[in-house]
């Protein structure tokens, strides 16, 4: 299965489209092509610009796009700490590490399903048809060789249609369906007694949470059968090994980290914890801590001081939670942002109630960017910097220090015309600003070779050995050499970390979420659920809509309406739909797919670059946020639809 994007990806390198040159905006507002010299010497004069007024915190840099996630963020926590600023965010609250804070704080760390030995595969919440079709090739193996697949997801995808059971649960309701199974193994005895009690603390907690969840009380509220409930508990439970693969459907919820948690707690409750063909606790690669932190001064707290724990719970994934970033700037709490950088993001389109976005990011007293391509955030920069592509850099990947083998992305071409990697746009800042010392590499290789000494890895080293360097053999259940990493060193059903911040140490051992979703209380109002569409593989979220033979004339900017529900409404394919919410309203070309369920419609995502009637974060709402990770509704919210007349 090869990507759609692999296969364009001349047209994206070579791009007419592509950002060539830096851009500097006038008096006037119109940009004007600058050499590398001027822009980075205006960035650094403003960086120390608002230090000297305001102080390093009112500077912040803000990355996006995970699919490049690499050593760059390294890179920048290490310029930014060293600057004085503890303001640097990335998009963890909103996908992966909201959920690996989930993980991490049952057993330690986030697991990796082990797909190809495992006999039974939940896919929670993912599509890697779309996504990974690396994975997808390897579950679809799994499956062919006698797996059992469970998907868990509320539209009929590839990977569902062959499931041997297929949930279609009702969006942002999974935390109800993981504690139901829950409920299912416990009551039945299915669980791993042995492995509960030797390796799990809060046992009976959990019990008493998962009490009122049975699969009669709760199937009703999620759609589903309470039998196929049971089938699939017992399925899971009783088939060894099984393994989960939950993604990015489980993001972007209110209820993501207590749902996130009880799926960990499945998984550990039947004993799948790493082993052969369950779910692995990797084996990091011994690296250097390359960033810096401890150049914080503790007087000075980030803007996401609210969320603690997520702030601290890992050495080096640092701050996520993104919202926070336009309360600082539009509510100047607990001070106001002054000057940002936006590094492989398009914030202006990609977070939620983008309408409040655009007020933030207009109030700026500075924006740069840095990116390929011209987006809709980086017209309202200052300065725009033209980033290289994945093939025209070099990089340590974090997946591939995350557990070993390490692997390195090399270069294949030259940077495209004056285009310039992360790396040494960072490292040629931080010597502007005064960290000559701290930035003394001249080349990648070199601060790559920095931070794998403790390994005894070299970069050269790597690219002798493309297929990765092994840093230690694979070892399963660790656990009984080392325990878990946890405070109790053992899996917690009952976290007396989150206990002690207020919030619950067993998931919903207070009740479940009133409203889950965003405008829930509005319904009446309101009476679709409206969920962000599925990943197109074409694109990496807003970006390579500029390329020609990827876009396809806007192919793919649609609604999916089942077909009950565009009767009802006198709706036929490719008829205009008007979208509404609370906060504001799109338009896009209706088509009718009984993949998704009545009462629910699909909204393309990422055309919101390209047309901003389009855009699907004109209707989401960031007023609601997960207390403990901060995440808003983003997926899935309540709204309304009608025909657009021709007058319209």
């Amino acid at each position: 299965m090869i990507c759609p994007k692999l296969k364009a990806a001349k047209d994206i390198v070579y791009s007419p489209r592509r950002l060539s040159r830096p851009l500097l905006k006038d008096q006037n507002g119109i940009f004007m092509e600058v050499s590398w010299d001027k822009a980075l010497d205006k960035i650094a004069e403003r960086f120390l610009f608002f230090k000297n007024n305001y102080g390093a915190e009112s500077v912040c840099w803000l990355r996006g796009m995970a699919a490049d996630w690499g050593a760059p963020w390294d890179y920048v926590n290490r310029l930014m700490n060293a600057f004085g600023s503890p303001n640097t965010i990335g998009n963890g609250s909103v996908c992966h590490v909201g959920r690996e804070l989930a993980h991490t704080v049952t057993y330690g760390a986030m697991t990796m399903p082990l797909i190809s030995s495992s006999r039974c595969i939940i896919i929670w919440g993912k599509n890697d048809m779309d996504t990974n079709p690396g994975a997808a090739e390897n579950i679809l193996q799994a499956r062919e060789n006698g797996a059992f697949l469970i998907v868990v997801d509320p539209v009929k995808t590839f990977l569902a249609e062959k499931a041997d059971i297929w949930l279609q649960i009702k969006p942002a309701h999974d935390g109800l369906l993981a504690m139901a199974m829950i409920h299912e193994i416990i009551a039945k005895n299915y669980y791993d007694a042995s492995f509960v009690d030797k390796w799990t603390t809060g046992f009976e907690l959990l019990r008493q949470a998962a009490e009122p969840f049975s699969a009669e009380k709760v199937a009703g509220r999620i759609g589903l059968d309470p039998e196929m409930i049971r089938k699939a508990a017992h399925l899971y439970a009783k088939t060894a090994p099984a393994c989960i693969v939950d993604g990015n459907g489980l993001d972007m919820q209110l209820d993501t980290f207590d749902a996130t948690r009880s799926v960990c707690i499945l998984r550990a409750l039947t004993g799948n914890l790493d082993i052969k063909g369950g779910d692995f606790i990797p084996q990091p690669v011994r690296v250097r801590n390359i960033q810096l932190k401890d150049r914080i001064s503790e007087e000075i707290q980030p803007i996401t001081r609210g969320y603690t724990l997520f702030n601290n719970f890992h050495e080096t994934w640092g701050k996520h939670v993104q919202s926070c970033l336009i309360d600082s700037i539009l509510d100047e709490k607990p001070y106001p942002i002054k000057m940002l950088v936006s590094q492989a993001g398009n914030p202006a389109v990609t977070m939620m109630d983008s309408n409040r976005v655009e007020q933030a990011l207009e109030k700026l007293d500075y924006l740069v960017v840095i990116d390929m391509f011209m987006t809709r955030t980086a017209r309202m920069a200052d300065v725009v910097l033209p980033a290289s592509g994945c093939f025209e850099k070099k990089q340590l990947n974090r997946a591939f220090i995350r557990n070993s083998p390490v692997r390195i992305q090399d270069s294949v071409i030259e940077p495209v015309m004056e285009s310039r990697p992360d790396w040494m746009i960072i490292f040629e800042l931080g010597r502007r600003i005064g960290l000559e010392a701290e930035f003394p590499w001249q080349t990648v290789e070199e601060a790559i070779n920095y931070q794998l000494e403790p390994a005894g890895i070299t970069f050269e080293m790597l690219r002798e050995h493309p297929e990765g360097i092994r840093t230690d053999e694979i070892q399963f259940e660790k656990y009984k050499r080392n325990g878990f990493n946890t405070p109790s060193g053992k899996v917690e059903f009952h976290s007396g970390r989150l206990s002690s911040n207020g919030l619950s140490g067993t998931p919903y051992l207070n009740g479940y979420l009133t409203h889950p979703i965003s405008f829930d209380d509005r319904k009446d109002q309101y009476p679709f659920v409206g969920i962000s569409g599925a990943r197109d593989n074409r694109f990496t979220h807003t970006q390579f809509h500029q390329v020609k033979t990827l876009a396809r004339k806007n192919a793919g900017c649609i609604v999916d309406i089942h077909k009950s529900d565009a009767d009802a409404y006198g709706i036929v394919a490719g008829d205009m739909i008007m979208i509404e919410t609370p906060r504001g309203r799109i338009k896009m070309k209706g088509e009718l797919n009984e993949s998704v369920q009545p009462g629910v419609i699909r909204i393309a995502w990422g055309w919101g670059d390209i047309d901003p009637d389009c855009s699907l974060n004109r209707l989401t709402d960031d007023e609601l946020r997960n207390p403990v990770i901060g995440t808003p509704s983003g997926r899935t919210f309540m709204c309304r639809i009608r025909k657009v007349s021709d007058s319209s």
